[in-house]
């Protein structure tokens, strides 16, 4: 059945909306497909369903190509699963959490490993039933802290998740590979580019790690990647150590006065104002005091020590020492330890020289990979207004560990060997984890194997952002009129607009929709009688339906005029004609 415009739910923006940051954003509002409920969150209109519905029928197709089956679940889930795979407390401030009436503890899923992981324990015990894959198409919720860019950073938003079971590594190698082979399909047939990148697991446990990104200046994520194929995100970058060197024979450690110093940059220009030589920031060690809050929520302090032409990245830190939260430390843990000696902190001290291997101010430290032993470093000496030169690693300091959390640069190695590395922004559309036995331990998911041994089963997990798929297509394809749909999840396949007031042309543009709907065409049909054709134009443009036929004043000699919002032709032609041209395209 055509549908009509001046009966469908749809109303068309003006203006875009205030809040409103990036192209797609505007533009699904404005267009009337999306209508925001709150921050972060949409309610769908008919457009945007039509929309969302072509991605998820691509997406469907794809899953039962690669042998996975459909199930839903509720998107309210009650605690005890998630609590005894510890992600209740994991997932921190990101859930939704609710009592019932009876004071029962729910969340609002933002994943479903447990249910998943659940229902195929209560239903399977062998390894005959393995291999499995199962997946859902379903909202999921975030309490995300910022909320932005419409779809593609929300508190609500639909995703595909599936997860595969096996009673074997090899098994679960073969099932990994088949959904990323499942997603790369996916991701060609909706015409998104697309990396593959090494990344971490966060929340999500497990071992091999990979996300499908989908590069973009309005990307959250930046990615790493090397002429020689490396790629991964900036949390999953590996520092590539430098060899450690000899320690015989280096200078001996020699405090000097440094009076207002207390970044890198004034002692650099001290040092070279006073000291022999030419000195660079990267001939420092900085050191960043950080506060970490673990889940029981003690508190805890740890000194990072690091090349001072380096920064502490955020995202990279927050990996390292998650599941705890961290954040800068206050002045008040200052106060509290005195041999932290704000500005001119370091992990020697001239009053205490080397107490064995601990850090001269008693808090846990840790370095860069960068610094190795033999390497030599001016640094903070742990008294106001001094700093050491000559403080060697290995024979004056020592660390509690490493922690790879520096900021990445252009030009960087690539940690496989495969060349410098070059920093882009990127959106996730897509993540493949394999989960291995972490989900299943917690949960008792066991079946026998083929010697009657009961044995733990090995999972995979395999996520694809729908509605944040859709935001990025809208990002991609459009213009300063409005969106321009590719064919393949346009919401209609040809808009027919009635120009004007003649009968001839609302007669004509009448058995035009009719004939492209008996030719298997989806047709949003503009049959409103007192709207003018510069707003019918305007809205045909801003909705994006690629295809455009307009009937008008020539209607009466049988002439339309085609569009092709993809190329941005307009052609006048005969019926015939129009139809072989929207058949063809």
């Amino acid at each position: 059945m055509v549908t009509r415009l001046s009966t469908f739910f749809l109303r068309t923006l003006r203006e875009d909306p205030s809040d409103a940051e990036v192209a797609s954003h505007k533009l699904l509002i404005r267009a009337g497909y999306i209508r925001p409920q709150a921050a972060g969150i949409f309610a769908w209109l008919p457009l945007g369903l039509r929309v969302k519905a072509k991605i998820e029928t691509v997406v469907r197709e794809e899953m039962a190509a690669a042998g996975a089956q459909e199930v839903h679940f509720p998107a309210l889930m009650p605690r005890g699963a998630y609590e005894a795979t510890g992600r209740w407390d994991e997932y921190g401030d990101l859930l939704f959490r609710l009592q019932d009436r009876k004071g029962g503890d729910y969340l609002l899923a933002p994943t479903h490993e447990e249910a998943f992981t659940l229902l195929v324990k209560d239903l399977y015990s062998s390894y005959k039933d393995l291999p499995l894959t199962i997946y859902q198409i379903q909202d999921k919720y975030r309490d995300e802290a910022r909320p932005r860019a419409g779809l593609l950073r929300g508190r609500e938003f639909t995703m595909k998740d599936a997860y595969s079971f096996d009673a074997t590594d090899a098994g679960l190698d073969a099932s990994y590979q088949a959904q990323r082979d499942a997603y790369e399909r996916i991701f060609q047939r909706l015409g998104l580019e697309y990396v593959i990148v090494q990344a971490d697991a966060g929340a999500m446990g497990g071992s091999r790690s990979e996300e499908f990104l989908h590069p973009t200046p309005v990307g959250e994520d930046t990615f790493v990647r090397s002429a020689g194929g490396y790629a991964a995100n900036v949390e999953a970058y590996t520092t590539a150590a430098p060899e450690a060197g000899p320690i015989e024979g280096l200078p001996e450690p020699v405090v000097f006065d440094s009076p207002n110093t207390p970044t890198i940059a004034t002692l650099v220009d001290h040092m070279n104002a006073h000291l022999e030589g030419e000195y660079t920031a990267a001939d420092t060690l900085k050191n960043v005091v950080l506060a970490l809050t673990h889940l029981d929520g003690s508190r805890e302090l740890v000194v990072i020590g690091l090349p001072g032409d380096r920064e502490v990245d955020d995202k990279r830190v927050e990996v390292a020492f998650a599941p705890a939260e961290v954040a800068p430390a206050t002045e008040a843990d200052f106060a509290a330890h005195p041999l932290l000696v704000k500005g001119y902190i370091g992990p020697w001290s001239p009053e205490g020289a080397v107490l064995g291997e601990e850090s001269a101010t008693g808090i846990r430290y840790l370095l860069d990979p960068r610094v190795v032993d033999g390497t030599s470093w001016v640094t903070g000496a742990n008294i106001d207004q001094k700093h050491v030169h000559s403080l060697v690693a290995g024979r004056d300091f020592f660390a509690d560990g490493t922690v790879d959390v520096a900021n990445v640069r252009e030009g960087d190695p690539a940690p496989d060997g495969s060349g410098p590395v070059t920093l882009a922004r990127g959106m996730e559309i897509g993540h493949v984890f394999q989960l291995g036995r972490k989900y299943a331990e917690a949960l008792g998911l066991k079946v026998l194997d083929e010697n009657g041994k009961l044995v733990t089963v090995t999972m995979g997990s395999y996520g694809i952002g729908v509605t944040r798929i859709l935001a990025i297509i809208a990002e991609l394809n459009n213009d300063e009129k409005g969106l321009i749909w590719p064919a393949s999840v346009a919401p209609f396949d040809v808009h027919v607009v009635a120009a004007g007031r003649d009968a001839a042309a609302f007669e004509l543009a009448e058995q035009i929709s009719a004939e492209l709907e008996s030719r298997g065409m989806d047709v949003l049909y503009d049959d409103r009688p007192k709207v003018s054709p510069g707003v019918k134009f305007g809205d045909a443009e801003l909705v994006g339906v690629p295809r455009v036929v307009v009937v008008g004043r020539d209607a009466a000699e049988g002439l339309v005029e085609v569009w092709d919002r993809r190329t941005g032709s307009r052609e006048k032609v005969a019926l015939d004609a129009a139809y072989r041209l929207l058949q063809e395209s």
